[in-house]
Parts: structure tokens; sequence; C-alpha cells
């Protein structure tokens, strides 16, 4: 693999004299404990589950999407109106730094078809064990079953954290630390934006959580959703007007549920179609059902006589239009419509679809939301905590699926990590930050 390599991969220091605390044990925090660790400063990884990074595992189940092969600009733009501050930290650990990364651990790299970067074997254990076991023998130090519920009061230098554990309440000291507690999706892996109050009682500046690539409610017939609940709809073109009037269009395919759409294409358009609920109540979206047809070829194919033939069988032999697709017309298409070929042309080339309310929060696949940057600094600390490092999806940010997500969360754990060595290196950790704060649970 060509390139630099990064800091990352220089060897650590033995002895060591200071300790951070790094809460939370996906990949932003374990990639905040090893910059933290090799830069001679020893990480302890906290975290409230049995084993650490098991978002990870589930998401690379089907297959790890690590990163994106577009271009730099292009790749910025899928951050929206975080762009500006997340530029800075891509530019140091990107796409071409992450895939460098995956093969100092001994884990390939190839670019699909679609640009996204899987590992060669596709899934995620191999990385994480991979990774874990670099940590370990680097001296990262590993407390699980530990979830944080805020400080305790500070005395001289550092901070002590309060833990929850299986044998009651903990504390231990830090001379810094680094908070990577995840969103509030998927609580069952750990994820469970439970921080959220802590950080709020303690006065640090929060977004509200709202469910990124998520699913969409539509409310189905009965009869429509028992048919067709679960079946891909495939090779469609969606288009949705945003709030300032622009249009946006994205081609893929999605999945039918019992509830309303979900999967990639709808994913790509959530965040607009979110805000648009939320401000007006509902949402439309409109399908294109045959993308690499014509208006006026569809039309002309179904102007012409059918004979004795049904019109199901008349739409799969003249436009190869059946199945789900045929389903989604007759759900939401008037009696009137199939009898009058322009009328049905149209609302195959532009199906509107009302979406009514985004799915809850804990299905979502991301959330947005979270620690704002506002209150952070060019490294991702809070301003008003000296020493106290955010990172990861807890940020307020977000992105489409396809590799932004996990390239963010490792790139502000890269960020926060040396962020805490320069920290610690300048201001020697002589803070009280929390002396004033009463004990938090």
């Amino acid at each position: 693999m060509p390139g630099r390599r990064l800091n990352i991969d220089q060897p650590g220091t033995a002895a060591v004299a200071r300790v951070v605390a790094v809460v939370g044990g996906g990949p932003a925090g374990l990639m905040a404990a090893e910059v933290i660790n090799r830069g001679g400063v020893q990480a302890e990884v906290y975290d409230a589950m049995p084993s650490v990074g098991r978002k990870l595992l589930l998401a690379g189940r089907g297959g790890l999407n690590l990163t994106h092969a577009e271009p730099a600009a292009a790749f910025r733009r899928r951050y929206g109106e975080r762009e500006r501050e997340l530029t800075p930290l891509l530019d140091a650990f990107g796409p071409a730094e992450l895939r460098e990364w995956a093969y100092g651990l001994g884990i390939g790299t190839f670019i699909g078809s679609s640009g996204r970067v899987f590992p060669t074997g596709m899934k995620a254990a191999p990385l994480l064990r991979a990774w874990l076991q670099r940590l370990r023998a680097g001296g990262v130090r590993f407390h699980m079953r530990r979830r944080w519920c805020g400080w305790a009061h500070a005395s001289g230098q550092g901070y002590r954290l309060c833990y929850a554990t299986p044998d009651g309440r903990e504390e231990r000291k830090a001379d810094a630390v680094v908070l990577a507690l995840g969103g509030a999706s998927w609580a069952r892996l750990g994820s469970d934006g439970r921080w959220f109050d802590v950080l709020h009682a303690a006065g640090v500046a929060l977004a509200p959580f709202r469910p990124a690539n998520c699913g969409f409610d539509v409310g189905w017939s009965a009869h429509f959703r028992e048919r067709f609940a679960g079946q891909p709809i495939k090779s469609v073109v969606a288009t949705v007007i945003d709030l300032n009037g622009a249009e946006h269009r994205r081609r893929g395919e999605f999945m039918l549920t019992a509830t309303g759409l979900e999967g990639g294409l709808i994913y790509t358009l959530s965040a607009i179609l979110r805000d648009t609920i939320e401000a007006c109540g509902s949402a439309t979206l409109r399908l294109d059902l045959l993308p690499e047809h014509a208006l006026e070829r569809v039309v002309g194919e179904l102007a012409r006589p059918r004979g004795a033939r049904s019109l199901a069988s008349h739409l799969q032999s003249r436009l190869q239009l059946k199945g789900a697709k045929v389903g989604l017309l007759r759900e939401l298409v008037s009696p009137a419509a199939f009898a009058n070929a322009a009328l049905l042309g149209a609302a195959i080339k532009s199906l509107p679809i009302v979406l009514s309310a985004p799915r809850p929060l804990d299905e979502a696949i991301s959330t947005a939301g979270g620690v704002c940057f506002e209150g952070l600094d060019g490294q991702l600390m809070l301003r008003a905590f000296p020493g106290v490092f955010c990172a990861g999806e807890m940020l307020d940010w977000e992105a489409p699926t396809g590799g932004y997500l996990l390239t963010a969360c490792l790139a502000s754990g890269f960020a926060a990590g040396h962020g805490v060595l320069n920290w610690l290196h300048t201001a020697g950790g002589n803070v009280n930050a929390f002396s004033d704060h009463p004990e938090s649970e």
C-alpha cells in the first residue's frame, strides 16, 4: 500500500506516567486509545458492554464498508452542514489514511463497482480482532461492564470518573478524558444516548438526537402490507424537493416494509425527508419506476391494444413492469388512472409517496444531534472543560451510509487522540475543571 506511514504505527513508549480514560469502545474510542498509547501515555478504555466494537461487528455482518473512493471534494460534501468542521479531521485521517491503517493491521482493501471500499475478506471480525490484538500488545487496557455515569468532585490534577459496574459504583482517576459514547440508535449494542443527560446537566451545548439513515412510515393498506412487505424495489430514481426548493435525485433501490420504506436509496435522502417532515408534517417522495424509459415511450407502450390480456400482463410484456412495482401503482394510483394511458404513464414516471414520519430513533442506522461543534476547539476538546475531548457519533454530525460514517468516526478519534497528547504536553493537565460541579449520576 503506497503512501506515508501514520503516526499511530510508530512504536509506543513502554514507561508512562499519565493515564487517559477513553470512555466508549467503538471505532472512535479505539482509534483515540491507539493514538494516545502510541504517544507514550497510558490509555484505559471503559465500556458498558461485555466487549468492544459491537456495532462495528453488526454493521459489517453483510460486508464491512470501510470508506469510499470518490474524489475528496465530493466525499467532504457528504457531511452536509458539518462539512466545514469535519474537513480538517478528514484531511488528517481520510479514506487513503484509513486504507493504509487497515493495511498495517494486515487487512487489504479493494474498491467495489460503486466506489465503496471493503476489506478483502468483507467481514468486520478479522479487522477488529487484529486491531484489538495490536492495542493490547501496545499496552492499552480494557475495562468492560463499566457504564460511565458522570464525574465525582475533582481534587488536584485530573478527573475522577464514576462508573456503574456489576459490583456497584466505581471511581477511577484520569489525567484527561476522551468521551466516545456513540449516538442513540442500536441501544442493544451500547449506543443508548444515556450520556446526554449527564453532559446536559454539566452545561455542555447539545443538539437533540434525531434519526439519520432511517426508514419512514407511509401507512399502507392491510392488503399491500401483507402482500409486499419485505420485497425490494430495484432500479428506480427517487426525487425529493428540500425546504429551500432544491431538487435532489438519486438512483438505487430500497425495501418495502410493513410500515413504509427503508434501505440504501431512502437513507441517502433521509436527512432531507426528516427535515421536511419536521417542518411540514409530511414529505413527498416521487419515484420513477422506469428511469431507463422516457415518458413518451411509456405512454406509447401503454396505449397499445392489449386485446384479451389483463393489464398486469400488458405492463409486464410491454414495459417489464411487474410484482411489487405494480403493487405500488395499485396502492397509490386511482382506478381511473389505470384506464388512461397518459395518467398511468405519468404515475409510472413520477409516483408520489407521502411519508408521514421517520422510524423511531433506536431503529436508525445512525443519529444526528449530540455535542455541538461550537462548544469544541479544533482538537475536539470541550472549551468549557479543559482535558475532556469528544469523538465519534456523539458529536452533532451526520452522513449517508457508504463508508462515510465509519471514516468520520475514525477521523474524529484520531483527532481527539492527538488533541489529548498535545494538551497534556502544553497544558500539563494542570486543571481542576470539575471541582465546582456536583457529582453526576
